[in-house]
């Protein structure tokens, strides 16, 4: 990716984490400023992000809904809203990208998640949506490759993803992070992408 597409600034936990699990998220806050100038800030989700998601997710066009979720929904229930907002921090890892705003003021503007696979919790599986209001911008990128640091702390081996074939901007960033793709069986519309982190 070409240099100057944006600035990284690490933000300072506001308080000192009480267990290892929390010292870990907090090290995830950052402050991008993007090649047009608006300013965003990475941070793992909070449950006062789930209105602004819920608003947002109004925003979103078909295909933006259709390339994260594989295929179309109308909308975020409630019971999905808490799950995405109330992660298992043993299993699951959540980022937002938000105006520099108190959650549950800011606009979500994209949102990244990592969910241990339950058969086997040395792989993940990653999911991505980045609103096209700031697409383009090299922020899907920094926040897999978000996803990547997280996973090799915590002990991943490999973490994968399904993207649908269409999708060339995904692929673009999953094969510029050092991704493999595969065919995903018995379905051609989806390829799998994945990467060994250890």
């Amino acid at each position: 990716m070409p240099s100057g597409k944006f600035s990284i600034r690490v933000i300072r936990a506001e308080a000192p984490a009480i267990r290892a699990t929390l010292a870990s998220v907090t090290s995830f806050r950052q402050t991008l400023r993007l090649a047009d100038g608006r300013t965003v800030r990475i941070r793992p989700i909070s449950a006062d992000d789930a209105g602004p998601i819920a608003a947002g997710f109004a925003l979103l066009t078909d295909e933006e809904i259709r390339s994260r979720f594989l295929h179309q929904i109308k909308s975020l229930g409630p019971e999905q809203l808490q799950q995405l907002t109330h992660p298992d921090r043993r299993n699951e890892f959540v980022l937002v990208a938000a105006e520099a705003l108190p959650p549950g003021q800011a606009l979500v503007m994209a949102v990244a998640r990592l969910s241990r696979d339950s058969a086997d919790k040395s792989r993940a599986e990653f999911g991505i949506l980045v609103s096209h209001f700031v697409s383009g911008q090299g922020l899907g990128r920094r926040l897999l490759q978000l996803l990547l640091d997280w996973g090799a702390r915590h002990g991943l081996r490999e973490i994968y993803g399904d993207v649908m074939a269409e999708n060339a901007p995904m692929l673009r960033v999953a094969a510029a992070l050092g991704f493999e793709r595969e065919r995903v069986p018995g379905d051609a519309s989806l390829l799998r992408v994945r990467k060994r982190i250890a």
